[in-house]
């Protein structure tokens, strides 16, 4: 019986000096914890760090703007042309192709309330890129007085205080029967 317990000590001993450290949950950093091992992998993982409080405030500044029908100051945070991807559209516009889109939008609410769930700022960590996003639930009512709302999240993508990119993605909720 002690000759199959050595045996059994040797063998764990032999597997455990065998495996190094991390193997299993990935690479350690330099604080000595260990990494996840990701399903996936893209060029530059765990890439951002927390961006700047003053990105925030000209993403949310713009909503704000949007939100109560004040489309000229909504565009004062945009950049001169923006790249815009949303649902079934994407390309770059001038801020007056974006004041007659917003204009037309308006056209047909009659109101709109933003309901903020979340906000984010961050920058990559070679600083080339600062994004903020949203998370909020949008509702509007149009002027036949039907409200409507959906789930949205917008990127923004900010250089020197203004938005040059924004992708929109947006759910809409079941309709109630």
């Amino acid at each position: 019986m002690r000759k199959v317990l050595m045996l059994c000590l040797l063998i764990y001993i032999s597997i455990s000096c065998n495996n190094p450290a991390g193997k299993e949950t990935g690479k350690t950093d330099s604080s000595g914890a260990a990494k996840p091992v990701y399903a996936y992998t893209i060029n530059k993982p765990d890439n951002w760090e927390t961006g700047s409080s003053e990105n925030t405030a000209v993403a949310l500044s713009s909503l704000k703007a949007f939100e109560n029908n004040k489309i000229d100051e909504a565009l004062s945070f945009f950049a001169d042309t923006v790249k815009w991807r949303a649902d079934y559209m994407e390309g770059k516009y001038s801020k007056d192709s974006l004041k007659a889109m917003f204009t037309r939008s308006w056209g047909e609410i009659n109101s709109m309330k933003i309901d903020m769930h979340d906000f984010e700022s961050v920058i990559s960590k070679d600083k080339k890129d600062a994004y903020v996003t949203m998370w909020y639930v949008q509702s509007a009512t149009d002027k036949k007085g039907k409200t409507d709302s959906m789930a949205v999240i917008n990127d923004l993508k900010i250089v020197n205080g203004k938005i040059t990119e924004l992708d929109e993605a947006i759910r809409h909720f079941p309709i109630k029967k």
